[in-house]
């Protein structure tokens, strides 16, 4: 039997739709598993009958995270927020997380998944942080555009074997404080975390790249979805 990956739906105001990405779908079937995007609610019965119906849960890229979920007032930079979205992850993580279903996050995924757990984002790098490094590509997006150091005593060091990896980037937010439970795996050569893990778990991972955009030409990418997909029961 495949598992199930369930994947968070991408939101557009603009044209009232719930929508995808293919390169998530097509990632995690590639690397064995069935996608699913999931309904945008945040029923607490409703996640649970969810949860009980898939093995793994990816948390996708989209809005800019609300910045009340870690206490601070939005810049004018901070983009507008999916505050349906941000409770539907809320309870989808408490939850997740609580039955220690595994967890892939990607941009906004690494992004809200600190926020969530206590630590803090920098609403716009440009503003907060800035820097040479660039964070934010234009196409095409499977281009690597900049390198990451790996933690040499993290999962992505022990998946991947090596120390340094070029990445893509298509982000204007990312972590400033990290929540206490996360432990940093690689960071961008400006000193930004962009990939973490949480220990304990069965499989919780973060990163702030994109394999979705890069796994059909990148053999890291494709790693990255089979050990997720692998870690799913």
């Amino acid at each position: 039997m495949k598992p199930v990956i369930g994947i968070v739906p991408l939101v557009d105001e603009t044209k009232d739709s719930l929508w995808m990405l293919p390169g998530y779908m097509n990632g995690v079937s590639e690397a064995g598993g069935i996608p699913i995007m999931l309904p945008l609610t945040k029923d607490k019965d409703e996640i649970a009958q969810l949860l009980d119906s898939v093995q793994g849960i990816l948390l996708t890229g989209g809005h800019d995270v609300d910045p009340a979920l870690y206490g601070e007032e939005a810049i004018p930079e901070c983009g507008t927020p999916c505050r349906e979205r941000d409770a539907m992850e809320s309870e989808l993580l408490r939850q997740a997380l609580e039955k220690d279903i595994p967890v892939l996050g990607i941009c906004r995924g690494i992004q809200f998944l600190n926020a969530y757990l206590g630590g803090t984002l920098f609403q716009d790098l440009p503003t907060q942080h800035p820097s040479d490094i660039e964070h934010h590509q234009t196409p095409p997006y499977d281009v690597p555009v900049h390198k990451v150091k790996i933690e040499k005593d993290s999962g992505l060091f022990h998946l991947l074997n090596t120390e340094t990896l070029d990445v893509n980037s298509y982000h204007h937010q990312a972590i400033n404080v990290k929540a206490d439970c996360l432990k940093t795996m690689a960071i961008s050569e400006d000193g930004l975390v962009e990939a973490v893990e949480m220990p304990g778990k069965k499989f919780v991972w973060a990163l702030q790249w994109h394999p979705e955009f890069s796994f059909l030409k990148d053999a890291d990418s494709r790693r990255i979805f089979g050990e997720f997909v692998g870690k799913c029961e």
